[in-house]
Parts: structure tokens; C-alpha cells; sequence
């Protein structure tokens, strides 16, 4: 079962997000001893204790923002670059925030490898999100906490949509949000799932963060 194919059984049904499934490389995104893995619907481990999702829970929460391409886009958790590189593909320009400048340069260089030219990687606390860049239409957080930072709040769009893993790290709702006239409503719970902690002043402490080994 190809990844495509995995992320129709998990109920993707937008064309243009299973199109950039299947078209972007996950191969290119995990470490060299770990390339067996990358064609299986399955979560595969990275640097500092991370890990990049199976795609098709990728493609679940990515579906979820209902991208037509016009969009500005806040990725919190960069991680592998796989998303990242999913989310340019879909949009019109894609801001990443991910806490490990190894990480971000090691993306960055797997990004640029691949063409991709409209997303920009920070290193950064991705609790406080990007004012400078704000406002976007979409941000999608790869990493749980069990409320939405305020600052991620505020620079959504009016009718954006925002997409979190909701819960303490390890058992999460992943939900989709919108921001209305009031503020944020939630709009459903798109599936479980196992996510590390969102770390940063609107999240856990950074000093609990684990190290690298």
C-alpha cells in the first residue's frame, strides 16, 4: 500500500493534498538508516527525540485547513521537513518555527534539495508564533499542548483555520479550530494520536525540554 493509497484508507479525500502526498519524497526526509521505513504508514523517529508522523495523519490534519493555494501558512514544529514540504505545495508561502537550529538547518537543506523555494524556517519558540508575519490563514502545530498558545490566536486570520493536537503529550484529540467574530471555536476532533510536548513560554517549560542524547 503506497502512502497515497494509506492516507485514502484514513479518509483523505482532497485531491490536491493526496496529489502532494504522493508526489513529495518522505525518503528524502528521514535519516539514511531509516529510508526502509519512509514508505510505510508509519511514525519515524528523527533528532532530539522527535518523531515525523505517519502521512497519513499528516494528511488528515493538512486536509483539515482546506488549502487553495492563496494561503500563508505557520507550521509550529518543523521537525523533519516532510510537512513543511507538504504545506508549500499546497499553499502560497509557508512559515515554520522549530526550537533546534540543527534541525532547521538540516530541513532547510532538505527543502532547498527539493525545489522547494515559498517556505521560510526560524529557529525559534513557536508559542509565540511569528507576529512579524502575521496574520496567517492557516497554522498547524506538530507538537501537543493542552490549550492553543494566545499569541497563535491572535495572528489567525479571521475565518483561518488552526489545527492542534490537544492534550499533555502522548494521548492527544487532534482538533481543528476556526477564528470567528468571538475568537476561536472548536470545530471537531480529527483523530488520536501520540504527539511529543509543545515546549516554549505559551507551552511546557523549555527547561524540561529533553536533550539530545
Amino acid at each position: 500500500m503506497g502512502l497515497d493509497s494509506a492516507c485514502l484508507w484514513a479518509g483523505v479525500r482532497d485531491e490536491r493534498v493526496l496529489a502532494a502526498v504522493a508526489r513529495v519524497d518522505r525518503a528524502a526526509f528521514v535519516p539514511p538508516d531509516l529510508v526502509s521505513e519512509a514508505y510505510l504508514d508509519r511514525p519515524v523517529a528523527i533528532t532530539h527525540h522527535q518523531t515525523t508522523s505517519q502521512p497519513s495523519l499528516i494528511a488528515v490534519m493538512v486536509e483539515a485547513l482546506e488549502l487553495d493555494g492563496s494561503e500563508k501558512v505557520l507550521e509550529v514544529g518543523t521537525g523533519s521537513g516532510y510537512q513543511t514540504a507538504l504545506l508549500a505545495s499546497l499553499a502560497r508561502e509557508v512559515w515554520s518555527i522549530e526550537l533546534w537550529a540543527d534541525m532547521v538547518d538540516r530541513a532547510g537543506r532538505l527543502l532547498a534539495g527539493q525545489g522547494i523555494t515559498n517556505a521560510h524556517l526560524v529557529v525559534g519558540d513557536g508559542t509565540l508564533g511569528l507576529p512579524e508575519q502575521a496574520p496567517f490563514d492557516a497554522i498547524i502545530l506538530t507538537a501537543a499542548f493542552p490549550e492553543v498558545p494566545r499569541p497563535l490566536i491572535e495572528q489567525l486570520a479571521p475565518g483561518g483555520r488552526l489545527v492542534q493536537p490537544i492534550g499533555p503529550g502522548g494521548q492527544e484529540r487532534v482538533t481543528l479550530f476556526t477564528k470567528g467574530p468571538e475568537g476561536l471555536t472548536c470545530g471537531r476532533v480529527l483523530a488520536g494520536a501520540r504527539f511529543v510536548r509543545l515546549y516554549g513560554q505559551h507551552g511546557y517549560a523549555l527547561e524540561f525540554a529533553p536533550a539530545e542524547p
